[in-house]
């Protein structure tokens, strides 16, 4: 079996695609393979978030903990999208859970890694920040869309 070149992987990737041959270079040292088995957790709900993730196949369900027995599912991300901000700001900890609904295959970026690089190269830094802002204001909506489903009643007409 032949190993794959992880950068023509990461090049792939719908995030990355457009990523210069540089800055390529800079973030593929931080990069591995992972997978995850259906019905394990990638990430959980405040635990420290030193990882994302660049989803190739399978899906991840992003859930919230409202108590011990009951989870809202905010979005599922699948092939082309990322899994994970939270390694880019502090505290680092995941604000939801992440389970595979699907079984997953996953490039994983080491956050760490990458926090050390874009404070050391700020061109990249800024690359980075601007990507994952993207990924943000996406969660923060369908986080938005799933409480107006929560809390949204429907007015009773009077007749």
């Amino acid at each position: 079996m032949q190993a794959e070149d992880l950068t023509e992987v990461i090049r792939q990737h719908p995030f990355l695609a457009d990523l210069s041959k540089v800055h390529m270079e800079v973030l593929v040292g931080c990069a591995s393979n992972v997978h995850f088995a259906e019905g394990s957790y990638a990430i959980r709900e405040g635990e420290i978030a030193n990882k994302f993730y660049l989803i190739r196949t399978g899906l991840v369900a992003l859930e919230s903990v409202v108590n011990a027995r009951r989870r809202i599912r905010i979005q599922t991300v699948g092939p082309g999208e990322v899994l994970g901000w939270s390694w880019l700001l502090r505290p680092y900890r995941w604000h939801f859970n992440g389970l595979a609904v699907a079984e997953v295959r996953a490039i994983a970026l080491d956050g760490e890694c990458l926090r050390n690089k874009c404070e050391n190269d700020h061109d990249f830094g800024y690359e980075m920040l601007s990507r994952f802002s993207r990924v943000i204001e996406r969660r923060l909506e369908a986080t938005r869309m799933q409480l107006l489903d929560l809390y949204t009643t429907t007015p009773k007409v009077k007749k």
